[in-house]
């Protein structure tokens, strides 16, 4: 394989990937006409169309798809030798995506990320909120997070945040009309705020105690996607909330909340940040996993 072909091969999956000449041009630094030349050889070459063409888009053929397909694994290692060199500088530096449900983001995340950017000016770090599992390799990320006990088995896993514990909390007014559960089979009997994941799946409440697990899948008149409205929809007297203990500490603390059912809820595994077992981890991803790390955590 000559150079030539090879930089035609990374021109056609930069097409792909942007759906645009205009835009792989861009993301190349070539002029649009250098781009489509490329592509235009790589087919005459090969003797099969790769890309289909229209006046607002362009996407793979079925032939070109399957080309990308076996070049996509050397391709990033390509991109990954290239992006290790760069950052082999005295600070990382590069682009870091990573996939993050939006709770880790809120509890864990966002606190540090202004420490974080001052330590790695150099670090372009964009988060992706997505609630639902999400194929870090497929998606294009470099890394994800999620709760322990959601970890896919084949991937590294560092742990970046402390245990995690549920509330059940409702505003004293509502306790004035409706009696306080003693068991979380009374909860039948009352008006839940419940969560919906982005997945469409509504969340089931989850309860253990002595080695009974219950799961609860509650009733009420009001569904929200946002723990941080669910909270504030049960300050407001809408009903009983079931939330991660970080959302509820103030008005706890301040008596806007009352919790119930506390020894139902047991703490668990907090978040880690997981990535695909790769022979060289990048530099940017490495700065990432020490920051955040809980300490004596492994990497």
């Amino acid at each position: 394989m000559n150079r030539a072909h090879l930089s035609q091969r990374a021109v056609l999956a930069t097409v792909a990937q942007c759906a645009s000449f205009r835009g792989a041009a861009r993301e190349l630094g070539l002029a649009p006409s250098a781009v489509s030349h490329a592509v235009s050889s790589l087919e005459a070459r090969l003797g099969v169309r790769l890309l289909a063409r229209s006046t607002r888009s362009v996407a793979p053929t079925e032939e070109g798809a399957q080309l990308l397909e076996r070049l996509r694994p050397a391709l990033s290692e390509i991109d990954l030798a290239l992006e290790t060199a760069v950052e082999a500088r005295d600070r990382p530096a590069g682009n870091l995506r990573l996939s993050v449900p939006r709770t880790a983001a809120h509890l864990v995340l966002t606190p540090r990320l202004g420490a974080f950017a001052s330590a790695y000016p150099d670090i372009v770090l964009e988060i992706v909120i997505e609630d639902r599992f999400t194929d870090v390799v497929e998606g294009g990320f470099d890394a994800g997070v999620r709760l322990g006990e959601s970890l896919q088995r084949d991937m590294i896993a560092v742990r970046i945040g402390p245990d995690m514990r549920g509330a059940l909390v409702a505003a004293p007014r509502y306790f004035e009309t409706m009696p306080r559960p003693r068991h979380p089979r009374d909860l039948a009997n009352h008006r839940c705020i419940r969560f919906r994941f982005s997945s469409g799946i509504l969340y089931r409440w989850e309860f253990e105690k002595g080695g009974e697990e219950i799961e609860m899948a509650v009733e009420g008149p009001l569904i929200l996607d946002e723990d941080h409205l669910i909270a504030q929809a049960a300050v407001d007297g809408a009903g009983l909330a079931f939330v991660f203990e970080d959302y509820v500490r103030v008005p706890l603390a301040d008596g806007r909340l009352v919790r119930v059912l506390e020894d139902w809820c047991p703490s668990f595994e907090g978040f880690y940040v997981y990535y695909p077992s790769r022979r060289q981890m990048r530099p940017a991803l490495r700065a990432f996993v020490d920051f955040f790390k809980v300490s004596g955590q492994g990497a």
